[in-house]
């Protein structure tokens, strides 16, 4: 149970246990309810991301979920997973207004476009920032997965590499295999991680900057475009258009400064 997350987890579990596909949480409705009751009933391993109770104003929450199944069913939660280490400028927001409402051309925030709309200092990239930003993003991953019991995976980013995360919340293949192998053991189940064959969570791919290149010793080659659906879309069209839409939505400006400010004055002060 979570989002796009945990299904990228069901498809490499082990196949030696039958997993059920479900639907995003965000997608369910009331009357997803007594289906998903149902199959509850009948729940041998049940694995959740965190999720807040009545949520969406449906019995949802993981302590909802873990009280419903069965007294034999094994659980467990797994993190939320988002490491800023590799794209330490992108962010997501999500106001308090609307919570759904994403920019165009890519759903994430950029600081030093933000930092621009807004006129505040505009960050740089520097080694020492970078490292800030990715130690703050390690340590809130940490704490999430200290404070709900996740199996853990925040000790994987020790040493980042482009192929553990294609943007802030889209793991790859890497980070899947190793949680799965984790969860399976955490849970008793034999058999080893399925590798699917194809890249999972493939669809959006950030700009790979020469600065995070430098800062982790990596070898890969730097790029200037977003990859959505295949299609590049350049990142000087993705700030023009991003400045022009905080123009028209100063709130949602507003509470991703107030969100973020943590990051914004480790890279400013680095």
């Amino acid at each position: 149970m979570g989002n796009c997350q945990a299904e990228s987890l069901r498809l490499t579990l082990p196949a030696t246990t039958h997993w059920v596909r479900l639907p995003a949480i965000h997608e369910l409705t009331s009357a997803d309810i007594p289906h998903l009751d149902r199959l509850l009933d009948r729940t041998d391993v049940l694995i959740s991301q965190p999720v807040r109770d009545d949520y969406h104003a449906l019995p949802l929450g993981t302590r909802q979920l873990f009280d419903r199944v069965r007294p034999a069913c094994a659980t467990a939660v797994i993190p939320v997973i988002r490491f800023a280490g590799l794209y330490p400028t992108q962010v997501i927001v999500r106001p308090p207004a609307d919570a759904s409402i994403t920019p165009p051309l890519v759903p994430y925030h950029d600081l030093r476009t933000m930092a621009v709309a807004s006129g505040s200092p505009l960050p740089r990239l520097t080694a020492g920032g970078i490292r800030s930003v990715a130690a703050l993003s390690t340590g809130e991953l940490r704490a999430r997965e200290e404070r709900h019991g996740a199996v853990a995976v925040s000790d994987l980013f020790a040493a980042p590499s482009f192929s553990q995360m294609r943007t802030i919340n889209h793991p790859g293949n890497p980070v899947w295999m190793t949680l799965s192998e984790r969860v399976a053991d955490r849970l008793g189940i034999d058999g080893a991680p399925v590798d699917v064959g194809r890249p999972i969570l493939d669809s959006i791919h950030a700009p790979r900057e020469q600065s995070v290149i430098d800062a982790w010793g990596l070898d890969d080659r730097a790029t200037e475009h977003w990859l959505v659906g295949g299609a590049r879309v350049p990142d000087d069209e993705r700030h023009r258009v991003h400045l022009d839409w905080y123009r028209r939505h100063p709130d949602v400006l507003a509470a991703g400064l107030h969100r973020h400010v943590a990051a914004l004055e480790s890279l400013v002060a680095a």
